[in-house]
């Protein structure tokens, strides 16, 4: 178990940043008023695979999949796996929507808000991954608390990711990657590291898909580090 002590700042209450943008075109109010209820994870009660596509199946988790295009990616290229994805802002939930209309996605479940609500409902080992891709790296230091990688939250992910599922991680924040790797490490007992050498995690791995963000990054100059670690 990870070494924090009650009283740290690390609750799971948590929902920071605003969650709309510019407004919504016609298109995309009417993905939201018709394909979002459809495909909506239940606001209450337990969450299940077989609960949201009627039978049991390997889960995957993404925590604030900004416009869906590493969610929707990943979810053609798996389609007998679940995805469920979570994510606050507005304008990112009507995209990701384009793309599960636009590639007819049926194993895709949404759910516009907070990620740790909906994973404090899932059975423990529930999922097979679980994806954190370019967080918020709230760079000053009196917002460290509102970290997505901290240690109460990580003892979420470890409790809901089954032994060997795997946690991925990235970040173009260099301050962020210090931080994330010294809050892993106080969790080597849940998580294994699964790099070997650097290039391990300065270079995707194969089948790592890039979200828009971090090709982006790429383009102006900043190295996106890619992190793996499996529930041990």
């Amino acid at each position: 178990m990870s070494s924090h002590k009650p009283g740290d700042p690390l609750s799971l209450n948590r929902l920071y940043g605003r969650s709309s943008g510019h407004p919504l075109r016609k298109g995309q109010q009417e993905l939201i008023d018709r394909l979002l209820p459809a495909i909506a994870v239940p606001a209450e009660g337990e969450i299940t695979a077989a609960a949201l596509f009627g039978e049991d199946r390997p889960l995957h988790f993404e925590i604030g999949f900004g416009s869906g295009e590493h969610l929707a990616a990943r979810a053609e290229m798996l389609p007998d796996d679940g995805f469920i994805g979570a994510e606050p802002f507005l304008n990112g939930v009507a995209t990701a929507l384009g793309h599960v209309r636009d590639r007819r996605l049926a194993n895709v479940r949404l759910w516009r808000g907070d990620a740790l609500d909906v994973l404090q409902r899932l059975p423990n080992g529930a999922l097979n991954f679980l994806y954190l891709l370019h967080p918020d790296p709230w760079p000053k230091a009196r917002h460290a608390k509102r970290r997505m990688v901290n240690d109460r939250p990580l003892d979420l992910f470890a409790s809901k990711l089954r032994p060997g599922g795997e946690f991925r991680l990235a970040t173009d924040d260099p301050t962020y990657l210090a931080w994330s790797l010294m809050v892993m490490q106080r969790h080597s007992a849940q998580f294994e590291w699964l790099a070997q050498s650097p290039k391990d995690f300065l270079e995707p791995p194969h089948g790592w898909i890039e979200t828009r963000y971090g090709a982006k990054s790429r383009r102006e100059g900043r190295r996106p580090y890619y992190l793996r670690y499996v529930r041990t």
